[in-house]
């Protein structure tokens, strides 16, 4: 299965979120899984890519072609893509994965997570989304959804391809469930 993940790729001091980011790494590489990813060394980025070719995994990174040129693409990876623009990137990631994972990021992981929510309530995306809710949080977001339903902007039904993980092992169990689906 190929499993794409949004995250950061700055450093961060937080232990449980770069122990998260390991353990997710680890789980897709022991479980032959690839991981479709930004592309970056920097960062969360570079711990998840690192983490799943040490488990023997393959890793893709699709990165836009202005970071290449400022060279913090990852060149231990499975495979490079390299795309004209952040657009065209976001589409390759969605297209490539049979799901997506969201975990703890900043404005750029949060842009393309609403990305994927907009395509999910437009009907013109019809994979899994998951959240990791470590430390609570995508909780606002969470919250914000319900209130969308609650006003009628979107329908509650919208919910059914999006679900939110409050750690690493509830997280690789939906996976699981992911995987065991497209197998059959």
């Amino acid at each position: 299965m190929n499993i794409t993940v949004y995250l950061g790729a700055s450093d961060i001091e937080d232990r449980k979120i770069i122990r998260a980011t390991q353990d997710l790494g680890h789980w897709i590489g022991s479980h032959g899984h690839r991981l479709i990813y930004g592309g970056s060394k920097s960062g969360l980025m570079g711990i998840l890519a690192d983490s799943v070719l040490e488990k023997g995994g393959q890793v893709v990174g699709i990165e836009p072609e202005m970071f290449i040129d400022s060279e913090l693409q990852h060149d231990g990876i499975t495979e490079l893509i390299v795309t004209k623009d952040f657009n065209e990137r976001k589409d390759k990631m969605m297209e490539m994965g049979d799901c997506i994972v969201v975990m703890p990021g900043g404005t750029g992981t949060l842009e393309e997570a609403s990305e994927v929510l907009c395509r999910i309530h437009l009907n013109m995306y019809h994979k899994k989304i998951m959240f990791l809710n470590l430390n609570k949080y995508y909780e606002p977001l969470f919250s914000m959804m319900e209130q969308m339903i609650d006003y009628g902007f979107v329908d509650e039904d919208y919910l059914d391809h999006i679900s939110f993980a409050n750690d690493v092992d509830i997280l690789t169990w939906g996976l699981q469930g992911v995987a065991d689906k497209l197998q059959k």
